[in-house]
């Protein structure tokens, strides 16, 4: 598979939709920026021809689709009616923007669970949705209600920042009549996550990876369901100890010790989390990882238009499975991978070929294989593109030999100098799970008459998420306690906090 920058053979190109409201435009160019385009799908339909009708109707207002996470997005601007009595405020806007929303993404998921292969693009139904989805008994559902509107108001109401309370022992939609307040709008079905303009931006922008966001989402909604009692001041507040600790495994998680049965997260944890020395480090040395982002986007591009060098087998679908492993890198493996490659581009004179190998962090990681070649002035562009490619190929296979336990194996290739107004680029992949003596008999051949990673030099980078500070460690700082808020224990016995689930929380 390689993008192609001139000259290209059109392919057929994907169509995809950009919203048909300045709020659905602004929503899918937010999740463009985390999900990349490949993956994020504004606007999808369901063939409802077997019903009679001659066009298809909207299933959701975006949905992203990476592997086995499924996420529906349900968006609504629904004005929040200014009275005296807030609580009837509260629940009239809640009917219309979340009530309404949550049936939208619930009967999203129901579609998509009984008819995977009845999705389309267009409202015609003439172009099918260009992903294989997941089998629907691994597949992972992450719904999203993004309602708009209301964060001005809960900020008259109750200071900070807007965003919306979070309250565990909110169950059911019949039982949300505490104005400001989102907690589990229906237990008996999947979660649905209830953002608004603020929280929304915070957590979109903060989570900016496919594995990032997920990963928050499924530790948010194993927690709200746990039998721990959970109140935040809001959402971001929520995030802030998420991304400040750890799981035993090594994970980011809500990492609350077993024993409490009730927990408070006041406000200030983010302003804090977000001024800490550390985290501005780590907005820093980050900047560098969006180059990754940027690469996958341009392979992205070029599947999408139609307009690759050499289309991957099985079009945009074989695309997808070869950058399919870029994107579900996390932010911080970005930052090594693109420190890498831009390392490399850099001590590489133009006219110099250099390939570099780079291993696993975790399992089940590919190895990848980055090369630098310089384009040969006798030979045509084309046949320095084929040649490039072909070249990537065999550094593949020799991989295999150098690193026999290596399963997955992509090749990223590109013009050698790090000063180009233009470049290429490509990418192969090599699934030698299947590996037989004849691969290996042929790869050792391949590797003795080029020369291929014959004499090579170890390379290794730590890095750190969090670039460290003289200030104490990051987290340090996060405040759980009362809620000064919520005077009432919010497990709804009528006691005071202190007096209920508060005696179990620890102190500010």
């Amino acid at each position: 598979m390689t993008a192609r920058e001139e000259g290209a053979t059109v392919g057929r190109a994907v169509n995809r939709s950009s919203g048909a409201t300045p709020a659905e435009q602004s929503l899918g160019k937010l999740c463009e920026g985390t999900f990349l385009s490949l993956w994020s799908y504004p606007r999808l339909y369901r063939d409802q021809r077997s019903e009679g009708r001659t066009e298809g109707k909207e299933v959701a207002d975006l949905i992203v689709v990476f592997e086995n996470d499924i996420v529906i997005f349900s968006d609504k601007r629904c004005a929040v009616p200014s009275s005296d009595d807030v609580k009837r405020d509260w629940s009239r806007w809640l009917r219309r923007a979340v009530t309404k929303s949550a049936e939208q993404a619930w009967g999203a998921e129901r579609w998509i669970r009984h008819f995977p292969t009845r999705l389309f693009l267009d409202r015609q139904c003439t172009q099918p949705f260009p992903l294989p989805l997941p089998q629907m008994s691994t597949a992972r559902f992450h719904l999203i209600v993004v309602a708009h509107e209301i964060a001005q108001r809960c900020a008259r109401a109750l200071g900070g920042s807007g965003s919306l309370m979070i309250k565990s022992p909110l169950k059911g939609l019949s039982n949300h009549t505490e104005p400001f307040s989102i907690g589990d709008l229906d237990p008996s079905r999947s979660f649905v996550h209830v953002f608004d303009d603020t929280s929304l931006n915070i957590v979109m922008r903060t989570l900016d990876t496919i594995a990032d966001f997920t990963a928050y989402l499924s530790k948010k909604e194993t927690l709200l369901r746990s039998d721990q009692v959970i109140v935040a001041a809001g959402e971001e507040e929520l995030l802030a100890f998420f991304l400040t600790r750890m799981n035993p495994d090594g994970q980011r998680d809500f990492a609350f010790p077993s024993d409490f049965t009730g927990v408070v997260l006041t406000e200030g944890n983010w302003e804090g989390f977000q001024a800490h020395p550390q985290r501005l480090a780590q907005i820093q040395a980050n900047k560098i990882s969006y180059s990754w982002d940027r690469l996958i986007e341009t392979f992205n591009k070029h599947a999408l238009q139609g307009t690759q060098y050499h289309g991957a087998p099985g079009g945009v679908q074989g695309t997808e499975r070869i950058v399919r492993f870029m994107a579900r890198e996390p932010r911080t493996r970005r930052r090594m991978l693109a420190e890498g490659i831009n390392e490399l581009l850099s001590r590489t004179p133009p006219r110099q070929r250099a390939a570099r190998v780079v291993a696993p962090s975790r399992p089940g990681d590919p190895f990848y294989v980055f090369l630098l070649l310089p384009l040969q002035r006798e030979f045509s562009y084309d046949e320095n593109r084929t040649a490039r490619a072909n070249l990537l190929q065999m550094y593949c296979r020799v991989v295999k030999i150098r690193f026999p336990e290596a399963e997955d194996i992509l090749g990223i290739a590109t013009e050698s100098g790090l000063d180009r107004t233009s470049r290429s680029e490509d990418a192969v992949y090599l699934d030698a799970r299947m590996w037989t003596v004849d691969d290996e008999s042929e790869a050792r051949s391949i590797q003795a008459e080029f020369g291929l990673l014959t004499k090579t030099r170890e390379w290794g980078s730590v890095v750190q998420e969090y670039p460290s500070a003289e200030r104490p460690a990051l987290g340090a700082h996060v405040r759980v306690g009362r809620n000064p808020r919520n005077k009432q224990c919010p497990c709804g016995s009528g006691l005071k906090y202190k007096k209920c689930h508060g005696r179990a929380t620890p102190g500010p």
